[in-house]
């Protein structure tokens, strides 16, 4: 997969891709707890998940029952077993319990592709990817069903340490890595996390790492582009490591053009990118699937200090789904960004003639004939939708095209067309339209319409807890608690060229408690830089949620026509903050608890 599906959230992509070996990743440091064996193994002990069946399959893989003893796992063949099963012509496939260590083949560890009508049951079965490289691929499966797996990584795809000197503007990081994680060598400049030390909670604002240096196998110094100085010496930090020699895909799940994919009590604790990352599915459930930071009673390895982070980037993240995801009772907790992702791409309009509108596709046009599409014009209005009659390809970029994209509001390799924003297509509609260049249109029937998210908890992450760009879904009963932004955020992103606009959403019956950004914001920002009017957002329903701590306004909602505001209890105390910069481009200057900006009934 190529870096096209590293979430654009804020932050820099992987410095690289590099295959590269780095021996052994534990190494020593900051050496606590249990005696080692060489090579940094731990120590023997009884098998976590034993289970008598095992005893034959692993005299079948080759591994001997002394072997099976090591905490950490065993080597296992899992793609072999599950796939000897399907060629049995068995539907549903029980893996006996085990911690099974898995080599990849091609940079992914376990694939299940074009299965249909498939149970697997994993209750019990731990897989520990042995490389910092994609867990688990599911591509093209119809009704297939995983219940039970958990997934960890040795080594993990992050590193940890202590800050142990400080330069004097501070952006310089003088870093002592704990024994248990990996070595400095593995470090990359992605997903740089600064926590206190009595609290183990984020520190303060982001940091981007403008260079990492090795100085030595268990020391880093890092150099940031800034922050808000409020790092100290003994604070402690998390880095994104790769431990890859053949080569690494990015996230720890992918599910690629899936019908009706089901995923049950899946556990996940460490990843490169995204936890779980669909694209292109249909009518997928996520029941009771959680991500969370290993607890050291249940760390396979001992480890000088207890993990900060459970994995990488997005929790749940979901693109061009036809219908949404319903994510239901599941957890998200101290992810390197978002919880909840759900949103499609918008391509970029250079001119319109009639019927026929130029546009420059952000990666591949997925814009079919027949697609209704969402078309915003470059001042934020959302215009009545259409219908895709012929899509045909029109060139590449233009140079006057490429100068109005240096001059736009866009993230660096959109505004530069470097790899994005490069191939022209002529779509034709069934009826006429006048836009300026700068407007948008996506395929309104891939954008993730008809999720849910249902009674899930999110938290302790560095940015929001539930992202939405998509209608006729549901965002209810969940608790959000410590999110370093907000909550809830209803908004697509001109700066992303990420869609769409909402519409028949119900935001209901939340609990939200100590956030740091706005706690429910519903939002829409014209390519211009204005304030949308209102109609980009339609029909939304925001009524019996409860929000305690964090700032004023509690809700805040921008761009929307057919708003019901009703039964929210809102005990958001903090006025001491910015005032938010909407509300001041709108010429507000007080804050309230609610706060609706070029909205109307």
């Amino acid at each position: 997969m190529s870096q096209t599906f590293f979430r654009e959230s804020g932050h820099r992509p992987p410095a690289s891709r590099m295959s590269i070996s780095y021996g052994d990743p534990r190494g020593q440091g900051l050496a606590e707890g249990p005696e080692r064996r060489a090579g940094g193994l731990a120590r023997l002990e009884a098998p976590r998940f034993w289970h008598p069946a095992l005893g034959a399959l692993l005299i079948a893989a080759g591994v001997s029952a002394s072997a099976a003893s090591l905490t950490n796992g065993v080597p296992m063949d899992l793609q072999g077993y599950i796939d000897g099963a399907i060629q049995a012509g068995q539907s549903r496939i029980v893996i006996p319990p085990g911690r099974y260590r898995v080599t990849p083949h091609d940079r992914e560890h376990l694939v299940l592709r074009r299965l249909n009508q498939v149970e697997i049951v994993a209750t019990g079965v731990e897989l520990i990817c042995t490389e910092t490289t994609r867990a688990l691929t599911i591509d093209r499966c119809t009704n297939l069903t995983v219940r039970g797996l958990t997934i960890d990584y040795d080594p993990l795809p992050f590193t940890q340490g202590r800050i142990v000197g400080l330069s004097a503007d501070q952006r310089g990081q003088d870093i002592e890595l704990f024994d248990g994680y990996p070595a400095a060598e593995t470090a990359r400049a992605f997903k740089y996390e600064i926590f206190r030390p009595d609290t183990r909670t984020l520190r303060g604002d982001d940091r981007y790492p403008q260079k990492v240096e090795v100085l030595a196998p268990r020391r880093l110094r890092i150099t940031t582009g800034g922050g808000d100085g409020s790092e100290q010496v003994g604070d402690l930090i998390v880095i994104g490591a790769e431990t890859a020699p053949h080569g690494s895909l990015p996230h720890a799940v992918e599910c690629s053009s899936d019908v009706n994919l089901r995923l049950e009590d899946i556990n996940l604790f460490a990843a490169n990118c995204f936890g779980f990352f669909e694209h292109h599915c249909d009518g997928s459930t996520y029941l009771r699937c959680r991500i969370d930071r290993r607890a050291p009673a249940d760390d396979p390895v001992p480890r000088g200090s207890p993990r900060l982070r459970s994995l990488d980037a997005d929790a749940f993240h979901s693109k061009f789904a036809r219908q949404g995801p319903a994510y239901r009772e599941c957890v998200a907790r101290f992810q390197g960004d978002d919880g909840v992702n759900i949103c499609g791409d918008y391509h970029l309009i250079t001119a319109t003639q009639g019927r026929e509108v130029r546009v420059l596709a952000k990666h591949t046009l997925n814009i079919a004939p027949g697609d209704e599409v969402e078309l915003v014009s470059y001042d934020g209005e959302r215009l009545p939708e259409a219908k895709a009659v012929q899509v045909v390809p029109a060139g590449t970029i233009r140079d006057e095209e490429r100068q109005f994209l240096s001059e736009q509001r866009m993230v660096e390799n959109l505004r530069t067309a470097a790899g994005a924003l490069n191939q022209a297509f002529t779509i034709t509609l069934d009826r006429p339209v006048t836009l300026p260049p700068g407007s948008l249109i996506c395929s309104a029937s891939r954008i993730g319409n008809g999720f849910a998210v249902k009674d899930c908890t999110f938290g302790g992450n560095r940015s929001r807890g539930i992202l939405i760009k998509a209608s006729h879904g549901e965002v209810s009963g969940n608790r959000i608690e410590g999110c370093r932004m907000s909550a809830i955020l209803v908004a697509p992103e001109y700066w992303w060229l990420e869609a769409g606009c909402s519409g028949d959403l119900k935001i209901t019956g939340n609990r939200i408690s100590d956030c740091g950004g706005i706690p429910i914001w519903v939002e829409a920002d014209a390519g211009n830089g204005g304030i949308a009017p209102a109609g980009a957002h339609r029909d939304l329903v925001i009524a019996s949620n409860t929000v305690t701590g964090g700032t004023l306004p509690a809700i805040l909602v921008c761009s929307t026509r057919g708003l019901r505001l009703e039964g929210n209890t809102l005990a958001a105390t903090n006025t001491q903050g910015a005032l938010p910069g909407v509300m001041r481009r709108a010429g507000l200057k007080t804050v309230s608890p609610v706060v609706q900006i070029h909205c109307e009934p």
